[in-house]
């Protein structure tokens, strides 16, 4: 055995690839990177509570309700804050939407940036400890630096988007990001306690075989929704659905399928929100080869109106999301 067997070694690291790939970003100027950090940073501690949930009493409801009218998890709470106060402290940030909060929160005017995130999604899959995560969404602002953070600083297409992804909080936590030049994760070593380069350059597969959807609601779903799941159990593929967005959209991404989550007769506009689920993770998809649409248009290409503003969401392999939106005799170009 050689000297340099005796110390294999162990990757590279989010922080030195962030480093190598500054020069990817539209505005390299660090503001971007330090930005990612910080989130990195956030979803490690949002993990160590995640980890002591059942020991600490942090699990369960915290009996109070959010913007959405949705029972906030205890989880829901800390995540929320630890991302906030992450964002804060590393300076880069103007301002920040969160599903758990009603309004924007500003934070510095001299931040280029803001953030609009979903901070535990699947939060009330905790106390069954099935996987959850964390959905980010990154755009420039486009008011004047130094001034008060306006609403259209946050009001932007998804196309607009600089950085977007996911931490998912599994059997390992992963975090996945894209700045528009393909797609990269990492997986979190808990020892070390950094996130190292596991999945570069990640790829939806075209088709798939596996299809995502909540058919326990089937009889609010529109009949072109019905169709397409009646030729997925006609060409016997698979239903797998977790329940928890991440958890979900990320096990399609590497296998190849699809996720659905329509409008209904109780939620006529969707149930999703465009701004911090939806774009963020449409921004991922294409960025892998896939595709995202509400249905009828791509929704990267939808101007939002309002900060929870809600959307259909189909969303996965490219062959497959054609397929369902065929369906829909008002379909729109993808």
């Amino acid at each position: 055995m050689n000297k340099s067997e005796l110390a294999l070694p162990v990757g590279t690291t989010l922080d030195r690839f962030i480093k190598k790939k500054q020069d990817d970003f539209t505005y390299a100027t660090g503001e971007l990177s330090q930005i990612l950090r910080d989130i990195a940073l956030a979803s490690k501690i949002t993990n160590r509570e995640i980890n002591r949930a059942g020991l600490l009493d942090i699990g369960g409801a915290l009996g109070e309700m959010n913007v959405q009218g949705e029972e906030q998890q205890k989880l829901d709470v800390i995540a929320n804050i630890r991302f906030i106060r992450a964002l804060t402290n590393g300076g880069e940030v103007c301002g920040i939407v969160s599903e758990e909060d009603e309004d924007m929160i500003e934070i510095n005017r001299q931040g280029k940036y803001v953030v609009a995130m979903d901070p535990l999604d699947g939060s009330s899959n905790i106390d069954v400890n099935v996987s959850i995560g964390t959905i980010f969404s990154v755009y420039r602002r486009v008011s004047e630096i130094g001034g008060p953070v306006e609403i259209e600083d946050v009001l932007q297409k998804g196309s607009e988007q600089v950085a977007a992804g996911y931490v998912l909080y599994g059997s390992s936590t992963m975090l996945v990001y894209t700045t528009g030049n393909g797609v990269t994760g990492f997986t979190y070593e808990p020892s070390l306690g950094e996130f190292f380069l596991s999945h570069p350059n990640m790829k939806s597969p075209e088709d798939g075989k596996i299809y995502s959807i909540n058919e326990g609601s089937s009889s609010e779903f529109d009949q072109s929704v019905n169709d397409y799941i009646a030729e997925c159990k006609s060409k016997k593929l698979s239903a797998r659905y977790i329940g928890s967005l991440v958890g979900d959209f990320h096990r399609n991404l590497l296998k190849g399928g699809i996720y659905i989550y329509p409008r209904t007769d109780k939620s006529p506009d969707g149930k999703l929100r465009l701004l911090y689920e939806c774009n963020a993770l449409a921004f991922v998809c294409e960025q892998a080869g896939g595709l995202a649409t509400d249905g009828e248009g791509r929704i990267l290409d939808i101007k939002p109106t309002a900060f929870h503003q809600r959307s259909p969401l189909f969303i996965g392999a490219k062959k497959m999301v054609e397929k369902a939106c065929s369906y829909n005799k008002a379909t729109a170009t993808i």
